[in-house]
């Protein structure tokens, strides 16, 4: 494998164990029987990934932005469905009064979707899922007009979040 700077590198063993009966008297001062073992996590994932056996880095979580803290129970309640479903969510929890700022957490946290939900989007039992991947692709060629289309966000029924975040999740795989 390649270390930190780029230098070729082998490693030994990823585990090892035996006997370590003398160990525990060297503690105790009585003989007891004892084996154990040990396995070498960062060894093992550095030999899965060399082996491509697993992907580079996790995607960042979904974000949850807070339009009105009084709400955050149902923010909450929005995470606890997907993380329920399996996807890896959080709610933003600094202060709500910058959408630009939370935003840039999800930017910072590398976050593939973020969920916006107002007040206005409550009355109408809808919520807002930003595409952030396809966001960031859009913006790197888009003119000033096709930016402000917005195909990288859309409304949906609130029922629906989950399936929705799956399958963007699923389409960026």
């Amino acid at each position: 494998i390649l270390d930190e700077k780029g230098r070729k590198r082998q490693f030994g063993s990823v585990a090892g164990g035996g006997r370590y009966d003398d160990l525990v008297k060297r503690f105790t001062g009585q003989a007891v029987p004892a084996t154990g073992v040990s396995i070498g996590v960062d060894r093992l994932l550095a030999a899965l990934r060399e082996k491509g056996r697993i992907g580079g880095k996790a995607a960042g979580p979904v974000v949850v932005t807070v339009m009105d803290k009084a709400r955050m129970a149902e923010y909450q309640g929005m995470v606890v469905e997907l993380r329920q479903a399996g996807i890896r969510a959080e709610v933003y929890l600094g202060n709500p009064k910058s959408f630009g700022n939370q935003l840039k957490y999800a930017d910072k946290r590398e976050s593939p979707v973020a969920i916006i939900a107002g007040s206005d989007e409550q009355e109408r039992g809808v919520v807002q899922i930003k595409d952030l991947i396809l966001g960031a692709k859009i913006a790197e060629n888009a003119t000033h007009e096709e930016w402000k289309e917005r195909p990288s966000q859309f409304e949906v029924p609130r029922a629906e979040l989950v399936s929705k975040v799956r399958e963007i999740l699923n389409g960026q795989d």
